[in-house]
């Protein structure tokens, strides 16, 4: 009795030490994530004055969001930028899969080519497509002028600015995507290649009878994250657009909204309640992929 008592008396001290690593984690996760959600949606309930201050308004903001013309083009012209980016994922699968291949020399290089644009800042990444998509001296202007193509003003033309940031978008997430892809590839049995090889699959039928279904969990990741940045569009519609572009109001984002009534305008409460409307709909998105993936994600 006297030897197995403090053991049990170990034991059930033992359980409280894991809590004590996790509560600085759990400290800056209340501090820096949840008490600012909180906050903020207290926030779209009031409204504030010109010098601070809060008035209680209840459900005002959200009536006023409601009415806003510009909330459903924001809306429209984030889904529509998340959608194009989201093109970026087949073809990191396939640039991931070119990389992949065995004897392949200088892979890694490649692979730190791509993911360059993903850690560069978004105002250095804008600066430059702005010498390329600019409209009198750009290269993609003088590329086109070669096969006897006018282009546009491509950053401040309505029809043809929002493509154009999300081309750029495209292009600085696929290194991103690239990585994870990738990652994703080394986890595939290299049996299952011989063994379809075998039985005479050709690499396009390998490639879509193998490589894509277990690749999915990948796809799903990157998918998600891409999802969320989309919806986080700002830094780079402001850096490639400029404050003063004639097309940024029909090219804003749901976060320039929120920048536009919150330090422009000085509307905190009315930009506090499009910040919950920007959770909530990340939110209901997010959720919408973790369901739907049950039906094409392979879990091998």
């Amino acid at each position: 009795m006297s030897a197995t008592a403090p053991t049990r008396a170990r034991r059930g001290h033992d359980g409280w030490w894991p809590l004590l690593f996790v509560l600085p984690t759990m400290f800056g996760v209340v501090l820096f994530y949840l008490w600012p959600i909180v906050q903020t949606g207290y926030f779209s309930f009031t409204e504030w004055g010109a010098f601070g201050g809060q008035t209680w308004v209840g459900t005002e903001n959200y009536r006023r969001l409601a009415d806003e013309p510009d909330l459903g083009t924001a809306v429209v012209n984030t889904l529509v930028y998340t959608a194009i980016v989201l093109l970026g994922i087949p073809i990191a699968m396939f640039v991931a899969s070119l990389l992949s291949r065995p004897g392949l020399r200088f892979s890694g290089f490649y692979r730190v080519l791509y993911f360059m644009p993903y850690v560069a800042m978004p105002t250095a990444v804008a600066m430059v497509w702005r010498l390329i998509y600019n409209g009198d001296f750009g290269i993609l202007n003088w590329a086109l002028a070669l096969v006897g193509i006018d282009g546009p003003a491509w950053t401040s033309t309505p029809g043809f600015a929002l493509v154009a940031v999300s081309i750029v978008g495209l292009w600085t997430s696929l290194g991103f995507a690239i990585i994870i892809l990738s990652a994703g590839l080394k986890t595939i049995p290299p049996e299952l290649y011989e063994a379809s090889s075998l039985d005479g699959a050709t690499a396009w039928r390998q490639f879509r009878s193998v490589t894509v279904p277990l690749l999915t969990p990948s796809v799903f990741f990157v998918s998600v994250i891409t999802v969320i940045n989309g919806f986080q569009l700002f830094d780079l519609l402001y850096a490639l657009m400029g404050q003063g572009n004639p097309a940024i109001q029909q090219t804003q984002s749901l976060v320039y909204l929120f920048y536009n009534e919150a330090f422009l305008r000085n509307d905190k409460g009315f930009a506090a309640a499009i910040a919950m409307v920007i959770l909530l709909i990340v939110g209901a998105v997010t959720l919408l992929q973790f369901r739907m993936q049950k039906r094409w994600v392979t879990y091998a």
